[in-house]
């Protein structure tokens, strides 16, 4: 398997830290060891260094998957996360949104309406309680 191209990592790093932030240091260097990023039929991969030492050995055709796909890269070179990371990304995430219409008006709404338009960490809701509307 090859490494992430430069833009590649950009983009993948960029899409994850909308959710987990400053804690993306903490995906990759985990006390268990350290993790990276590879990828392998058109799938991202987050594989300790560990086994990917041992899939050396292996040639890409013969090997199916690499632990748990993160997502993929689109044909437009953005990059799509997949369910199966949300076991990895919960224990960094940003906490909640904040509503974008009144309490009054999200009953009388549409169900398919989306009322939230800001994820925000709790920490961030705290220090800008006042000020939110």
């Amino acid at each position: 398997m090859r490494p992430l191209t430069e833009e590649e990592t950009h983009v993948m790093l960029e899409k994850i830290a909308k959710y987990i932030g400053e804690n993306l240091q903490l995906l990759v260097d985990r006390p268990c060891g350290t993790y990276c990023f590879r990828p392998h039929n058109d799938c991202m991969y987050c594989v300790s260094e560990n086994i990917l030492k041992l899939t050396v050995n292996i040639s890409g055709n013969k090997l199916l998957s690499l632990r748990t796909c993160f997502g993929k890269f689109t044909k437009t070179h953005k990059f799509h996360l997949h369910i199966t990371v949300l076991d990895y990304l919960a224990p960094y995430a940003k906490g909640f949104g904040v509503a974008a219409k009144s309490t009054q008006d999200c009953r009388k709404v549409d169900p398919m309406v989306i009322v939230v338009f800001h994820q925000a960490d709790i920490g961030e809701y705290i220090s800008h309680e006042e000020t939110m509307t």
